[in-house]
């Protein structure tokens, strides 16, 4: 089941690729490499949370790096 998953966020992401790359025009270098690093990542986390659902989120380490300055805040 979850290589299907897997299957399916590929085939998202190639699809989406595939309807953009041709808009992006030839001198757009940088907003192309944008779009593949972005495309690229998010695929990846994708692909990570499919395997691994239980990962912590962003909110969870933003939570564990201000923490501390909370408490000392309160004081």
């Amino acid at each position: 089941m979850k290589w299907g998953l897997v299957i399916a966020s590929l085939f998202i992401a190639i699809s989406m690729f595939l309807y953009q790359w041709p808009k992006l025009k030839k001198h757009q270098k940088k907003e192309k490499a944008a779009f593949l690093s972005l495309t690229f990542l998010g695929l990846f986390l994708s692909i990570l949370l499919i395997f691994f659902p239980e990962m912590p989120g962003p909110t969870q380490m933003i939570d564990w790096i201000y923490k501390p300055l909370g408490r000392l805040i309160e004081k």
